[in-house]
């Protein structure tokens, strides 16, 4: 029988349940809706209505589909500036008269009839445009009024003109092509859309015309304070949506080869459903031409398909605003509280039962009893940093460290009292590491593996790698590197530490405790980045063995230590070289007398250790309390441990005082003295060690003193 904890860890370590936020986290999931929706009616359709699938069939829906599309991608970006476009209807029908009018009455070629399609779209939008644009009306009134009055012109037009251009005898070949013809398969309206669909989307999304629709929809006052011509860009909207009326106006009147009093009747209804359905949102600045398209064929396949089945009109209009509606609904409380759920369900704590560990008590008898010694240390720069996560020397002896400002500052030997900034990076420089040439290799959080070079030239080395093929989140991008090496043959290895969360949101990962972070290599001959490891709770420092052939990582939240083989029989493996410490291990260095310093930068405490193998608490936790009242890893206390190369444990330092280093996320030994970082420290400690080599520096140790 197995207990009750081991059937909690076997449910929250083997069912998946972090990909549910993973997904809702993708922009592709906004399409996953409509799609569904798509392939449902069209199931049902299909198998309701005989030949729905035939060739002839489905020919002359295409048909339709094409010129309802068109309308539908004109109003989508009308929608997606913010704005909203009541008169598609109206427009479309004046310039299906115009087109007809200009070919039967008056006799003129088809690409006039075109042009007097495109023109009446164009002058209609223009209109739109202006008063909404550029004299600040309001979008439903304004399209509506201008629908009111097209129609009445339209209504009147019809009447005097209409049996005119019944009796007119005018033929074309290229008009009744365009309204009957295919080109490989496929009819010039469906062409049409598919080629106005693609030249729009690629504007909306690679030119600067479309960024800025998006701006302006996304947030107007915002894309006026950035430098966007807000009014000339909603203008332009509602000129193209007038003209793709207009087009799909011309292509309807060579199809039809006339107009009625019906000729889009209702159309602005249709388009703004289908666009409403498909996911484009109603205030703007979220959406895309493929949801107006998936939107398109939903609607026009349900509209017709009632039709063929014999209900009438007034069912059409009934189940048109019951999905108008449900559209409208589900946007508005999605974009609302889509930050509630993913909150709900993106963080999915797992077991994790820890071994037991030494005590790190004073005077307990073990190798990691602490003592008081750090509180000996005195202080550089106190006051003036904020967050020294590691600390570097360089070969005049000058120390270096990175503060949260994404700054990387030097104190000059011998005092260290005189400091300036070296280099501006941004982000949060973390690891720190000298190459042969005396340039900065530094992991940044969020941003990747930068170098600083000696006349402070700042350079991004990478910031991504592969991504895997079974990765829903984007786990190509360098989220949170951490610490970094570099072996003899320049190649550098680092630590990213989690591929679910960013640098700043270490303590969601370390209560969901989950097995996402990685080593990778960079090499710099071919400048590529490679991932070696992966699913270790938390990789942290990094530290090349004395002899070069391999390298010690630390594993943080599980508080152990590995060591992974460059050279050798176990080249390309790693194994766990100290597991179950009382402390959550952090960077690691070399020391003098060949042995490694570590850094704890954090004691575990029975509290948290216990929440450890309670999975579903720590998921409560995380719903129902303010994140100032959850239970943390405790990061004030921590410690410098010091282990050889067998991993056996040496000593272990700690300050009991707590006034002078009681955080530790780094040390570096240099001449004699240990150089303490800490990244919820505002200084820098200095401590002199007892009997080290007063000569040795790491630099010389990596690089036998090469300038």
């Amino acid at each position: 029988m197995l207990s009750r904890e081991r059937l909690q860890a076997l449910r929250y370590n083997l069912i998946p349940d972090h990909l549910i936020g993973e997904i809702l986290t993708k922009r592709w999931t906004d399409n996953a809706i409509p799609f569904v929706a798509l392939v449902v009616v069209v199931s049902i359709f299909g198998t309701a209505i005989p030949g729905f699938f035939e060739p002839f069939s489905l020919q002359e829906s295409t048909r339709q589909l094409g010129e309802f599309a068109i309308v539908v991608i004109g109003l989508t970006v009308v929608m997606l500036g913010g704005g909203i476009d009541l008169s598609v209807g109206s427009i479309f029908a004046l310039a299906t008269f115009s087109a007809v009018s200009t070919f039967f009455i008056l006799e003129q070629p088809v690409w006039v009839s075109l042009l007097a399609s495109l023109a009446t779209g164009a002058v209609f939008g223009a209109i739109n445009g202006y008063l909404i644009g550029f004299l600040r009306l309001r979008a439903f009134l304004t399209t509506l009024v201008t629908f009111i009055i097209g129609r009445a012109l339209f209504d009147i037009l019809i009447v005097q003109f209409g049996a005119e251009i019944q009796m007119s005898f005018m033929s074309s070949d290229a008009w009744d092509f365009i309204g009957d013809s295919t080109v490989l398969g496929l009819s010039v309206p469906v062409l049409s859309a598919i080629i106005l669909a693609i030249i729009t989307h690629i504007a909306l999304t690679r030119s600067r015309p479309g960024w800025h629709v998006l701006a302006v929809g996304g947030s107007r006052r915002s894309a006026h304070n950035a430098g966007i011509r807000v009014r000339r860009t909603v203008f332009l909207t509602y000129v193209f949506s007038g003209l793709c009326a207009g087009f799909s106006g011309f292509l309807i009147a060579c199809r039809l080869s006339g107009a009625g009093p019906g000729t889009g009747s209702g159309l602005e209804i249709l388009a703004l459903t289908a666009a409403v359905v498909g996911g484009n949102a109603l205030g703007g600045g979220r959406g895309s031409v493929t949801k107006g398209l998936m939107g398109a064929i939903i609607v026009l396949v349900m509209n017709n398909g009632l039709i063929r089945l014999g209900y009438g009109t007034g069912t059409n209009q009934m189940v048109l605003g019951i999905m108008l509606a449900v559209a409208v609904t589900i946007d508005i409380r999605w974009l609302k509280n889509r930050h509630k759920v993913l909150n709900e369900v993106y963080v999915a704590p797992v077991y994790l039962k820890m071994g037991e560990a030494l005590s790190a008590e004073p005077g307990s008898g073990t190798a990691y009893a602490l003592n008081n010694q750090l509180s000996e240390a005195n202080a550089i720069g106190l006051g003036e940093l904020e967050g020294p996560e590691d600390v570097i020397l360089d070969n005049d002896d000058h120390l270096y460290c990175g503060t949260r400002h994404g700054e990387i500052v030097r104190f000059f030997a011998p005092d260290y009292t005189r400091s300036e900034v070296f280099a501006h990076v941004g982000g949060f420089p973390l690891g720190l590491a000298f190459d042969k040439d005396q340039n900065l290799i530094s992991c940044v959080g969020a941003m990747g593996l930068y170098k600083i070079s000696p006349d402070r030239e700042v350079t991004r080395l990478s910031a991504e790698t592969k991504r895997s093929m079974t990765s829903i989140v984007d786990d190509a991008r360098l989220r949170d590197p951490n610490d970094l090496d570099i072996a003899p043959d320049g190649k550098i290895y680092f630590t990213d530490s989690t591929k679910r969360y960013d640098a700043h949101e270490w303590t969601l990962d370390s209560i969901e405790n989950r097995g996402t972070g990685r080593l990778l290599v960079y090499d710099p001959k071919d400048g590529s980045t490679k991932t070696l490891l992966d699913g270790y709770r938390y990789t942290n420092g990094v530290c090349m063995a004395h002899d070069g052939r391999s390298l010690f990582f630390s594993e943080s939240w599980a508080c152990r230590i590995h060591r992974y083989w460059i050279e050798g029989p176990k080249a390309g493996t790693a194994e766990c070289v100290i597991k179950d410490m009382p402390g959550y291990t952090d960077n690691i260095n070399r020391a003098s007398d060949g042995t490694y310093w570590m850094a704890w930068l954090g004691m575990r405490t029975p509290s948290f250790d216990l929440s450890l193998r309670h999975p579903a608490m720590r998921k409560r936790m995380t719903r129902r309390l303010p994140q100032d009242d959850w239970l943390f890893p405790n990061i004030n206390t921590g410690g410098i441990v010091k282990f050889d190369d067998d991993a056996k444990i040496i000593h272990a330092f700690g300050d009991l005082s707590g006034q002078s280093h009681p955080m530790v996320t780094s040390m570096r030994e240099h001449k004699g003295e240990l150089f303490i970082g800490g990244i919820l420290n505002n200084r820098i400690g200095r401590y002199r060690i007892d009997g080290a080599d007063k000569n040795w520096t790491g630099f010389d140790s990596y690089w036998g003193g090469r300038a």
